[in-house]
């Protein structure tokens, strides 16, 4: 299974039907929270995602085309292609976490994303902003974590230096290793900041899938 694909291709217009009011990032989140949360209402999984119940019904036939997820009695739940397509993902990225406001972010609310191993194929930030912005949020700041200092792409100073309550923060909950990225997205919500780190990430990983090829 290519878990970027797979993803790209649950979000896509089933033809004829209209253009989906979701993203990748609905996709993404939708595997995320039935794997840790396990069977999911529909009327919850719509709450989690901030979507209408025409969007969420069209959201979930995607992903029962796509083979992702199933119908129980006790909700929706992850099929075995599923499990593996989070797995995947979760092997690739952290669960999201809110950090606070500083100097380095651009919103009230702000939700760090480790990218494991993907520090190599950041160029100059400006990919992971971009990605952000379109899922509504405020903007996304990259950091990369070499010989034991985040850094802002491209320079070898320790931005958090002077933010060391922040560092202290992301090191010991993220607990990055060498090459390793962290993104964190800011919005005037929590929700949207989270979409917008996973936006993020998601791009990192195309472009490193792209580079690798």
């Amino acid at each position: 299974m290519k878990p970027l694909q797979t993803i790209e291709d649950a979000a896509r217009k089933i033809a004829p039907g209209r253009a989906p009011y979701f993203v990748e990032v609905h996709v993404a989140k939708v595997l995320l929270v039935i794997s840790s949360q396990g069977p999911v209402g529909r009327v919850n999984l719509a709450k989690a995602l901030r979507l209408g119940e025409g969007s969420i019904r069209t959201l979930i036939r995607h992903l029962e085309k796509a083979e992702l997820i199933e119908t129980s009695k006790e909700g929706l739940v992850l099929t075995a292609a599923g499990k593996k397509l989070a797995s995947s993902l979760k092997s690739m990225i952290s669960e999201a976490m809110e950090v606070p406001k500083s100097g380095l972010t651009v919103g009230a609310f702000n939700m760090a994303i480790l990218v494991r191993g993907s520090a190599g194929f950041v160029r100059s930030g400006l990919e992971q902003r971009d990605a952000a912005i379109k899922v509504g949020a405020q903007g996304a700041t990259t950091l990369i974590f070499n010989r034991g200092k985040l850094t802002m792409p491209s320079t070898n100073e320790d931005v958090l230096r002077k933010l060391p309550e922040m560092g202290d923060v992301l090191i010991s909950q993220l607990k990055p290793q060498e090459n390793d990225m962290i993104v964190i997205g800011s919005a005037d919500d929590r929700l949207t900041a989270e979409f917008g780190a996973i936006a993020a990430a998601l791009e990192t990983l195309k472009i490193r899938k792209s580079e690798v090829r």
